[in-house]
């Protein structure tokens, strides 16, 4: 699994995104490292992040394939409340979704890097 990018700032101002276990050289001489960040607080973000995006993508599947199997035994009349179904998704659902990934972003530890 490929990790989100980590945002190192240096003290002289300057900024780099770089992967997991990159090191980088700022303009001042300073060499940063952020295999210092420990890896199981690490991927273990990581895996929460993913829990979230798969169960987003699992409501929306198990809430289609609800609908089209209704849609398809009962009526097919139903598939013209689907646009209702859909916006009642983007309406309810993914906002709450959303603010609980926000909350859970802003929650994150940060780590104080030491230049090598």
């Amino acid at each position: 699994m490929k990790g989100a990018r980590i945002t190192v700032k240096c003290d002289c101002g300057e900024a780099n995104h770089l992967a997991y276990g990159e090191t980088w050289r700022c303009k001042c001489g300073r060499r940063w490292n952020t295999g210092q960040i420990p890896a199981d607080e690490y991927w273990g973000i990581m895996r929460e992040m993913r829990r979230f995006r798969l169960g987003a993508i699992g409501a929306a599947l198990v809430l289609s394939v609800t609908f089209g199997l209704l849609a398809f035994l009962v009526a097919q009349r139903l598939l013209l409340l689907f646009p209702v179904i859909m916006a009642g998704w983007y309406l309810y659902y993914m906002p709450r979704w959303r603010r609980r990934v926000r909350q859970r972003v802003r929650n994150l530890p940060s780590w104080q890097l030491h230049p090598e």
